[in-house]
């Protein structure tokens, strides 16, 4: 695993997003065991503790859960992914909205460029 992290974001809170993003996307399938706090500290050259904390955190949200002598295993819970991964396209609806609103544009365009692109099976595309 590489990471390019942001210097004006916890880097505990942005493993967590690369953590839930490979649960939503499916790279890590409920049930699967995660790296051990040592193995991922020394893949992305972290403190181990910043790797604790991630975990802790995870944990917190019932993400993934600590099987004792085990390790820690990504939730089981098909409805606990599926809050996740409604949570993270929230966020990128947010992001969108706003970067359109900026843009001065309308709500019924917004729908329509929206409806376009998905017409044309592209995201990337804006109607003319």
């Amino acid at each position: 695993m590489t990471m390019e992290f942001d210097n004006n974001l916890p880097i505990y809170l942005q493993i967590m997003q690369y953590i839930k993003r490979q649960i939503v996307t499916g790279t890590l399938q409920a049930g699967d065991k995660i790296p051990s706090v040592r193995e991922l500290a020394a893949e992305l050259q972290i403190n181990p503790n910043t790797v604790q904390r991630t975990f802790q955190e995870l944990e917190r949200e019932e993400v993934v859960e600590t099987k004792r002598g085990l390790g820690r295993y990504v939730t089981s819970e098909e409805r606990k992914i599926m809050t996740i991964k409604k949570e993270m396209a929230g966020e990128l609806l947010e992001r969108f909205l706003t970067g359109m609103q900026e843009l001065g544009i309308e709500e019924q365009d917004i729908l329509s460029i929206v409806a376009d692109a998905v017409a044309e099976g592209k995201g990337g595309k804006t109607h003319e």
